[in-house]
């Protein structure tokens, strides 16, 4: 029955379901960015997954499948790898076509969960299946990554820095570092902390290039060179574990040699001020 008020006020019948109609889809349709997004966030949870039923529980039955964890931790790592990617390309996407409102926000969730939990995860699973009695201390590790990942997520949104940079070590190449540290299986104390330097990286303002042409480009063939290397390792190929410590040795010497590179450039710029300062004094 039509309300005889909203007759006299001009209302039209069907209208305010025909505004909720227009408004609707423009708050919750996805675009093909945010899909990406998706696949990223996707990856993570899915990695969580296999590091718990390959790796953890395996461990905590006290069953001595080894291949198995072998085959779990590479598929977990190769997942990070594909939300990477995912990563990479839904921002390209994004710039070439279009985000939706939410894109935003949707990105900094998913990052948490592939680059925050993920990774975390696989330490604190790393420290429970090495030794009991280094559970506690993985769990500290773990913390510190996924807390690091968090207040880089939260200043990214919040603080502006010049074009073409990030400011810290972004949370995917961080994650990946992470990773590889695990993997290289170096001795307890040295991986600690090498993994704690690596969060401090992120939240730092050392300057890392932001992957656009060239850089992009290379970028995305070590992803593809590490998960074929990756996928050597997990199903057991002769010098698979050669090629997984080569890949993982590449990746903590790019994790480390770009902030030396960063910092040299920070120096040098700043003597060069300093000396055109003096020049200019009368």
């Amino acid at each position: 029955m039509i309300d005889p008020e909203k007759t006299r006020t001009g209302w039209v019948p069907g209208a305010d379901e025909a505004d909720d109609e227009e408004e609707m889809p423009l708050s919750l349709r996805l675009s093909i960015a945010d899909t990406l997004t998706l696949g990223n966030a996707t990856c993570g949870f899915m990695a969580v997954y296999f590091t718990t039923t390959g790796i953890l529980i395996p461990h905590l039955t006290g069953s001595q499948e080894s291949g198995m964890a072998r085959h779990s931790a590479a598929t977990a790592v190769i997942l990070m790898l594909c939300a990477a990617v995912f990563d990479l390309f839904d921002g390209l996407v994004a710039r070439k076509l279009r985000s939706s409102p939410m894109g935003a926000e949707l990105d900094n969730l998913s990052d948490l969960i592939s680059f925050g939990l993920a990774p975390a995860y696989f330490v604190l699973v790393y420290g429970m299946v090495a030794d009991d009695a280094h559970q506690r201390v993985a769990a500290v590790g773990a913390i510190v990554v996924l807390l690091a990942v968090v207040l880089r997520l939260a200043r990214f949104s919040c603080v502006t820095v010049k074009d073409g940079t990030f400011q810290g070590m972004p949370s995917p190449f961080g994650a990946l570092t992470i990773v590889s540290i695990v993997l290289l299986e170096l001795p307890f104390v040295a991986t600690v902390l090498a993994i704690l330097g690596t969060a401090w990286l992120m939240v730092s303002r050392v300057e890392y290039p932001k992957p656009r042409g060239p850089l992009a480009v290379a970028m995305l063939s070590w992803i593809v060179l590490a998960m074929g290397l990756l996928a050597a390792w997990a199903f057991d190929a002769p010098g698979g574990q050669l090629l997984l410590q080569t890949g993982c040795a590449l990746q903590l010497v790019m994790g480390a040699v770009i902030p030396l590179f960063a910092t040299a450039r920070r120096v040098n710029n700043f003597r060069g001020n300093r000396r055109e300062a003096r020049a200019a004094q009368p």
